[in-house]
């Protein structure tokens, strides 16, 4: 998602969480590096990354990249979804109310958790809301199991393979997810749809390969 975050996009994250449904990601990042014991300049060894950056972001004073959160993410051990989430479990029922759902801003759009409290595996719904001219970058995306994208606003262009399909709002694509597969936000306004992920992959984080450029 984007390479022009808005000023929201504290990329998929705001500088402060202002309510409980927002997440802070440099706060869920500090939480995590303490969970683990870690300090900052080990964290700093592991994932490569400058001390400096990595105070920055846990002080919500920048916006960490796709890429940075992916190194982060294997420096830690964690799906990169883990920073955007407060309440992931195992709960059997989930119910929201419009307005009300855990949100997290990147620096190339927001995700709107919609089973948060929910174990990821088996399905992965989510609203994503892609920043003006955002895209998965060059390497094109593949993980197990399907996918499937609903637009919701605006315009998305999938590429599976060698074929190019563009969303409009109603539009929907489903597609087996080993296929090679890229997407963007062709227009200067935010585009919005429904991404569910299913892995076939216990193991697997498909929202990864997503959220990285």
């Amino acid at each position: 998602m984007p390479k022009n975050a808005r000023n929201t996009n504290s990329p998929f994250f705001t500088s402060t969480a202002s309510s409980n449904s927002e997440l802070n990601v440099g706060q869920r990042l500090r939480i995590i590096r303490a969970e683990r014991g870690l300090s900052i300049k080990v964290l700093a060894e592991l994932s490569g990354l400058n001390v400096n950056t990595l105070s920055l972001i846990e002080n919500g004073r920048t916006s960490p990249s796709v890429n940075t959160l992916q190194q982060l993410s294997q420096a830690l051990q964690i799906p990169i979804t883990s920073f955007f989430e407060n309440n992931r479990g195992h709960s059997t029922i989930v119910f929201q109310k419009s307005g009300e759902r855990p949100q997290s801003i990147f620096s190339q759009g927001e995700v709107a958790d919609l089973a948060s409290g929910m174990s990821h595996f088996g399905a992965e719904p989510v609203i994503i809301t892609l920043n003006p001219y955002a895209d998965s970058g060059r390497t094109p995306i593949v993980h197990t199991g399907r996918e499937f994208v609903f637009c919701i606003e605006g315009k998305i262009i999938y590429t599976v393979e060698d074929k190019t399909y563009i969303l409009e709002p109603g539009d929907s694509l489903i597609f087996e997810a080993y296929l090679p597969h890229q997407w963007k936000n062709p227009n200067a306004t935010p585009s919005r749809a429904l991404l569910i992920l299913c892995a076939m992959d216990e193991r697997e984080n498909p929202s990864d390969r997503h959220f990285l450029k």
